[in-house]
């Protein structure tokens, strides 16, 4: 434990679980994330998500959230404005700006506003099926679907032609679908903490696809951090990475995906407002180049929403905080 924690600090409640498809991967990053708080932290408490609502016992007078709920619902605002609500303090973004980055389509708009690079492509809902072969005559019969509101690359497909474009967008959710020109050659990400872009990683899956299993199955991808590109392009990558962050009005920390095509053109494709928090993850990796292990990020992950706590309760003389955007 950290010697400079004290009594007077604020407890840790580290969220995990959830209700969305990604509960399975919270619950491993949450534990990993419960773990090294508890290195760093005198007061840690771990609260499994099952339902939508703030667990009883987390008090905005005493305790300061970390999530690591994926997904609906904990990546997309929803948990982030009850807290809001509650006046309870909590790291990473917040509500207005996790609601904006779970919508690809939005993201991928407020990031080329602000001259950022993004993958060529359209919103699509179930109705769009029937217009599938002119979709395709616009972006090319290579292409990638995947739902707007969702992550984890959750129900990821890649089509070839109009057919299978349309069977795709035929299953599409409520939120409809991103159906993008596949960009053949470099996946990265780029770790962004309190603003400022970390290394870049590279992905380099097996199959040549990084999809949910090529993700979360041992040794289908290999990883390179950091990212085996020259200066130039590396230096680019991480300008992009925290114009998009600002842009979408980020806080604390985030991940950003990029895929390279040709002539060495990076493009975004989306941004992690909760990214991965095992210690084998993009995030740390990213950190890791940069002199952060993975104790030593947890710990700058956490700090700004304590020192929001202490400004409050500076500010008013007692531990309760106020109800508004913690």
């Amino acid at each position: 434990m950290n010697s400079a924690s004290s009594a007077h600090d604020p407890i840790i409640a580290v969220f995990r679980g959830g209700v969305s498809p990604e509960r399975e991967v919270s619950l491993g990053s949450g534990k990993a994330a419960l773990e090294s708080l508890r290195r760093v932290h005198a007061r840690v408490e771990d609260y499994v998500i099952e339902d939508r609502a703030v667990p009883a016992a987390v008090d905005a007078r005493t305790h300061v959230v970390f999530s690591t709920l994926h997904g609906v619902f904990g990546e997309d605002g929803g948990m982030q404005a009850l807290l809001e609500s509650k006046g309870i303090h909590y790291a990473g973004c917040d509500a207005r700006s996790s609601a904006l980055c779970f919508d690809k389509q939005r993201t991928k708009q407020a990031a080329a506003a602000a001259g950022v690079p993004v993958a060529r492509g359209v919103l699509a809902s179930r109705a769009d099926a029937v217009r599938a072969a002119a979709i395709v005559a616009d972006l090319g019969a290579d292409l990638v679907v995947k739902p707007n509101c969702q992550g984890s690359s959750v129900g990821l497909a890649f089509v070839r032609d109009a057919a299978g474009l349309a069977a795709a967008l035929a299953s599409a959710g409520d939120d409809g679908c991103i159906v993008e020109q596949r960009i053949a050659g470099t996946e990265v990400t780029v770790g962004v903490l309190d603003g400022e872009a970390m290394a870049v990683v590279e992905i380099v899956p097996a199959s040549g696809t990084f999809d949910y299993t090529s993700k979360y199955t041992k040794g289908l991808t290999e990883y390179f951090a950091p990212a085996r590109l020259d200066a130039t392009l590396t230096a680019l990558l991480q300008r992009h990475a925290a114009a998009a962050f600002a842009a979408c009005q980020c806080r604390d920390y985030a991940r950003i995906d990029f895929m390279i095509g040709s002539g060495a053109r990076p493009v975004m494709l989306e941004i992690n407002t909760l990214p991965g928090l095992k210690e084998t993850s993009l995030l740390p990796m990213s950190a890791r180049v940069v002199g952060l292990d993975f104790d030593a990020l947890l710990a700058r992950m956490t700090r700004p929403a304590i020192d929001r706590f202490r400004a409050v309760s500076c500010s008013t003389g007692t531990s309760q905080p106020a109800a508004t955007r913690p």
